[in-house]
């Protein structure tokens, strides 16, 4: 076989490889360690390989994965900054991204000099001989003129070094060029589908968000299920929020709601839906007893952590808040519920309105915590430190329900 049919055979390789994975929906540590594995099984001298993708995500602004070799991949989350880091500025492929460079070739024993990259200067102390950095553009310009890959979504910066004595061959630069876009496609189909999870799992939660995308989409697909309703809010919220000024008080929701969520996911719980200065959770992690016990566990917590966090917050002189929590139990509706154009996947039922109904007597009792008889009976032998104020009859309820609280 001839040397240039034995390149066509290595690309065609590669690429039947990363198309059948991508199709096949890996992730993208898996499709790159695999990329990886096999550029060297192919003959290519690889020492090191990263990759760089900006993210959607509220926490994080962008990913990076790194291959060594003997060592395998690791994959990072880089936070979000309005402002490029120093380290980042430096990097080779902020130089690609911000100077319209189509790529950067630098063989790291050929000059005495150092690098005007401070990661060249080490990864040659380390032994490399040679670096080859690109990007790969999965937009499409919105004009004739430049692409502005600092604001585009899609699209992967990448790098490869080699420490053989003579760097990369010209066969291999090929074979690297040539499977690119297919690497591109790949990526990016893999980092849509990591988009679509986090978005979902943060906008819907994490039983809605996986519900979602495993297809229960259809208007009106609906679960009945057994499960324990939180209600969660926050007390005096309406007089602070005319009082301070408007950062101070998405700040100060954020810090409590924060805390909220936390416990709510520490015990099993899931996200339904925000409401205001509140929340509306459920526990649904087994039989009603186990529901009722992990719901009475996430009370204890959020006792404990919102003590910590009013005690931090009066510490430094910022306005602090108390809470109202109820907890009903019973069958409720879980699923998709809106119009054509516009759905909700949330939860409907008598369950729900009793808890919104055992909310509205928390002023009346002077009680913050308040509980059903429903959660108390399921909870047993955990619902011990439960001390009952009464039975009430309920607007809307047809028989009197006796309402409890935790003895503190």
């Amino acid at each position: 076989m001839t040397a240039s049919g034995s390149d066509a055979s290595k690309s065609s390789e590669l690429i039947t490889w990363l198309v059948t994975r991508g199709l096949e929906g890996a992730d993208k540590e898996e499709l790159l360690d695999g990329y990886c594995t096999r550029l060297v099984d192919l003959g290519v001298p690889l020492m090191r390989f990263h990759a760089a993708q900006s993210a959607l995500h509220p926490v994080y602004g962008g990913t990076g994965y790194s291959w060594y070799q003997g060592q395998g991949g690791e994959y990072k989350s880089f936070e979000y900054s309005e402002e490029p880091n120093e380290n980042w500025q430096q990097s080779p492929l902020f130089a690609i991204l911000n100077e319209g460079l189509d790529y950067i070739h630098e063989r790291l024993v050929d000059q005495n000099e150092a690098s005007r990259f401070p990661l060249l200067n080490e990864l040659r102390e380390r032994g490399a001989t040679d670096y080859f950095a690109t990007g790969v553009a999965t937009d499409v310009p919105t004009d004739n003129g430049l692409r502005d890959a600092k604001k585009s979504l899609d699209g992967v910066l990448l790098s490869w070094t080699s420490n053989a004595p003579e760097g990369f061959g010209e066969g291999d630069l090929a074979l690297i060029q040539t499977a690119l876009p297919h690497l591109g496609l790949a990526l990016k189909s893999a980092n849509h589908a990591r988009i679509s999870q986090d978005l979902m799992r943060v906008y819907l939660g994490r039983d809605a968000g996986q519900r979602v995308l495993s297809g229960e989409i259809r208007r009106g697909s609906l679960q009945q299920i057994d499960a324990v309703i939180w209600n969660f809010d926050l007390e005096g919220f309406t007089s602070l929020s005319e009082e301070l000024p408007g950062h101070e008080i998405i700040d100060m929701l954020n810090d409590y709601l924060a805390v909220a969520v936390d416990v709510v996911h520490a015990c099993g719980g899931s996200i339904l839906k925000f409401m205001g200065d509140g929340l509306m959770a459920m526990f649904d992690v087994g039989e009603i007893d186990a529901d009722a016990r992990a719901a009475l566990a996430a009370v204890t917590k959020l006792q404990e952590q919102m003590a910590t966090l009013n005690a931090h917050r009066a510490a430094s002189d910022l306005p602090v808040s108390n809470y109202t929590l109820a907890l009903h139990a019973g069958e409720i509706l879980y699923g998709n519920i809106g119009a054509e154009s516009r759905l909700d996947f949330t939860v409907i039922g008598p369950a729900v309105n009793q808890t919104a109904r055992i909310a509205g007597m928390h002023r009346s009792l002077g009680q913050r915590i308040l509980i059903s008889d429903d959660v108390a009976r399921a909870a047993q032998p955990d619902g011990q430190d439960l001390v009952s104020v009464g039975r009430y009859m309920l607007r809307g309820v047809p028989e009197p329900k006796e309402l409890f609280t935790i003895y503190r």
